[in-house]
């Protein structure tokens, strides 16, 4: 995600230095897009007027950013540090009282749109934090989104990923067993979707995952991995909000029977394998 999403802010002309564990990867996206890598995430940060980090989970957050080592102990008071990574709403909340406590403007910011949204700069961004912060950065993102939107204080923008993953997970499990009934009916399924994606029944899922469901493709896309890292925060926000979300706790279990038969890099639309 990180590297198409940087090239396009080097596109947009804005002056781009990058970081990556595997150093090897960095200094790839400096020979072809431009700019420069530092050798440690707070080198680079202690330069920008804009951070934005893309990572795996909270705990890569915390190592990254929190600490007299970290990102935001080397970033300059007034500049923006922005998180395109799902995460908890909690540790959006942690990062943005310890950049508060320096000056630094943090923004919760995950993605929607994949890999493809990524290299097609056509990402939604669901962003919390303070107006300003959305403010300074709007016209970055801009480089590689659609749509962005503040929808409130620190954390609304995990908490508002979260509510897209349920639809998410909803909606494949739905085309997964539809797909299924289809196929079990003696039916064209290829005939079926072509015709009802014209009607109610048509999502993004179904524009772009139903045709490769039925060929068995899954080589690609959004890992099962990641959903259920996913869900998993989903469902501990549910827990302490107190309320019950019987189909996505299901479909989790849905998506860990594919892990457990060794599906866990395949796309989310492997769903459908557990019907075949």
């Amino acid at each position: 995600m990180g590297a198409p999403m940087a090239g396009h802010l080097a596109k947009a002309g804005h002056e781009v230095s990058v970081y990556n564990r595997t150093a090897a990867k960095a200094a790839a996206w400096v020979a072809e897009h431009g700019g420069q890598s530092f050798a440690s995430p707070a080198a680079g940060a202690a330069a920008a007027d804009v951070v934005l980090t893309c990572v795996g989970n909270d705990d890569d957050l915390r190592g990254l950013l929190l600490g007299t080592d970290g990102v935001l102990a080397a970033m300059r008071p007034g500049t923006l540090f922005a998180d395109h990574t799902t995460a908890s709403a909690q540790v959006a909340r942690e990062l943005a009282a310890a950049g508060a406590e320096r000056g630094v403007m943090v923004l919760d910011a995950p993605v929607s749109g994949g890999e493809a949204g990524a290299i097609n700069g056509v990402l939604t961004i669901m962003c919390g934090g303070t107006p300003d912060a959305f403010a300074a950065a709007e016209p970055v993102f801009a480089a590689y989104a659609r749509r962005t939107g503040h929808l409130g204080p620190a954390g609304s923008g995990q908490l508002a990923k979260m509510v897209n993953q349920i639809c998410i997970a909803g909606l494949v499990e739905g085309l997964a067993e539809a797909l299924n009934f289809a196929l079990a009916a003696g039916l064209d399924a290829g005939a079926v979707i072509d015709v009802i994606s014209k009607g109610a029944a048509q999502s993004w899922q179904m524009d772009n995952r139903a045709t490769t469901m039925i060929d068995g493709k899954f080589d690609f896309g959004f890992a099962v991995d990641w959903m259920r890292k996913d869900l998993g925060l989903v469902l501990g926000e549910a827990t302490r909000l107190g309320i019950g979300l019987p189909v996505t706790a299901l479909v989790d279990q849905f998506y860990a029977e594919v892990q457990g038969k060794g599906g866990g890099r395949l796309d989310t639309s492997s769903l459908i394998t557990r019907y075949r």
